[in-house]
């Protein structure tokens, strides 16, 4: 017998609910999208008007019927509202960043396991398909032994933004938003690192927050680079891999983002396959072999958590796997405030 489609509610209706959320919970039959929280109240009405419509989050998290919660609002709010859904019995996803300390997380996990709920962070990023492709190529040996991971999110945004990512005193700057992307993809491959080295810096002129960052992970036999900066005109790096057999050399970013900007919903199979033109490149001592993409699939993030909340399987990630990325966002500060390399003890 088929399951019952699991009532979700969405908490702020900006550009990450719009793109990365909605797309999916209307498309997807586990899911049945039953309220939005938003002051924009005309813009909700018109695009869901079957919907149930909350002016504030407070009033949604009280009155709702919804059994998850997706929480898109700034971070600063993330652990304030993940908190409030919890106690009423709520499943909760947030998106990255988890929280901005690692006080609230530890605090959300222990909720979130007292009251038997499924508490997890979108990070999607784990179902990019270049990810997927790197991923593919270490586990078959393609690349031979690692030596050097190298992983950018750079953009050309030169001049300071007014909006709350950009603003914000508590969680904004890109190590907080670009950041749990990078670090996540690299624990998801890696696991811990043994010591951070961090440069997190402010480039920009009235820039208030950081907008450039350098984190270099050490492993025993291996070296990952984690950068993002704001003054990336030209073709971005994604990914550069390098190894005893050779490197894998990726431009551009995953087409999900692009496409669901774009409205293509999730539904064919092929929704979020790259272009023949965006595959990398394998390169040996004789030879260079362009790599096919893996396909990308944002909504396997959306399966899994169904299956967590239904069937009491494991969330496809884990509060404690993204407390891991605030921990480390913290040590990379600390690590840049004093110039040093940081040991990591978890």
């Amino acid at each position: 017998m088929a399951l019952a489609p699991i009532k979700t509610a969405v908490i702020g209706y900006g550009f990450s609910a719009k793109t990365f959320h909605i797309p999916f919970l209307t498309s997807l039959p586990e899911f049945e999208l039953v309220a939005i929280s938003s002051s924009q109240r005309d813009a909700v009405v018109t695009d869901f008007p079957t919907v149930d419509h909350y002016t504030t989050a407070d009033d949604l998290l009280t009155n709702s019927d919804a059994e998850l919660v997706i929480i898109t609002a700034p971070n600063d709010v993330h652990f304030c509202l993940a908190k409030q859904a919890l106690e009423n019995n709520k499943h909760v996803v947030l998106e990255k960043p988890f929280v901005t300390n690692i006080a609230d997380g530890e605090a959300l996990i222990e909720l979130a396991v007292e009251k038997g709920l499924v508490l997890s962070v979108y990070h999607n990023r784990r179902w990019d398909g270049d990810f997927l492709t790197v991923k593919k190529l270490i586990e078959e040996d393609r690349i031979g032994e690692l030596k050097s991971f190298e992983s950018h999110f750079d953009r050309f945004r030169p001049a300071v933004r007014q909006r709350w990512r950009e603003q914000a005193a508590n969680g904004g700057g890109i190590l907080f938003d670009l950041g749990p992307h990078l670090l996540d993809q690299a624990l998801a491959l890696f696991g811990v690192p043994d010591a951070i080295t961090a440069q997190c810096l402010i480039m920009r002129e009235d820039s208030t927050n950081v907008d450039y960052f350098n984190l270099v992970l050490h492993y025993p036999n291996q070296v990952t680079t984690l950068h993002a900066d704001l003054f990336s005109a030209g073709p971005n790096k994604r990914f550069s891999v390098k190894g005893s057999k050779g490197s894998y050399e990726k431009y551009g970013l995953d087409p999900q983002e692009a496409r669901l900007i774009a409205g293509v919903l999730p539904v064919d199979a092929c929704w979020a396959d790259e272009t023949a033109e965006q595959y990398g490149c394998l390169y040996s001592a004789d030879d260079a072999e362009i790599i096919t993409t893996e396909r990308g699939c944002y909504q396997q993030y959306f399966f899994s958590m169904a299956n967590a909340i239904r069937l009491k399987t494991k969330p496809p990630v884990t509060a404690e796997e993204a407390l891991l990325n605030i921990k480390l966002i913290e040590l990379a500060m600390e690590s840049s405030r004093l110039g040093k390399t940081l040991s990591v003890t978890l």
